[in-house]
């Protein structure tokens, strides 16, 4: 259960607005599936083609994820009218990402008025449903008024 409030009532429809229009989003096959105030999770099915030479997803595959993840947790608890972009991130790539699917969770630490500061991960699931930590994330946003 969330502890933050959102400033927008219609936060959950602005998220599902803004991920479908990430066309990347669609080219890596992820889906929207769970949004709560200050809390985003993403799934990817696993995909050869984003691999790299050891079949593992490949690491800007696993960025992507998990910053978008991180984006639109911040984005949760924004006013109206506003977006996020990405300030800055660190990734650590604990193990390669190898899975039937993969899920990333973005969560907000603390929202301020201008930065929000976010941490993510990235579980690859294996064929049994057994999750398993690949990457980790430690991201801040920015929030931008859409009429600026």
């Amino acid at each position: 259960m969330s502890t933050h409030e959102p400033k927008n009532p219609d936060y959950a429809i602005d998220i599902t607005r803004g991920f479908e229009a990430q066309a990347f989003m669609e080219t890596l096959g992820a889906t929207l599936e769970h949004v709560e105030p200050g809390l985003v999770e993403v799934h990817a099915p696993h995909d050869a083609a984003l691999t790299q030479q050891i079949g593992a997803l490949h690491a800007g595959a696993t960025t992507a994820l998990v910053d978008t993840a991180c984006g639109f947790a911040a984005l949760t608890l924004a006013p109206s009218g506003y977006d996020v972009l990405s300030v800055e991130f660190k990734v650590d790539l604990l193990r390669p990402a190898l899975g039937a699917r993969y899920i990333a969770r973005g969560e907000v630490l603390k929202a301020g008025r201008t930065l929000c500061r976010t941490r993510g991960s990235l579980f690859a699931v294996d064929a049994s449903g057994e999750e398993r930590v690949v990457a980790v994330m430690s991201a801040t946003m920015i929030l931008v008024n859409r009429s600026a």
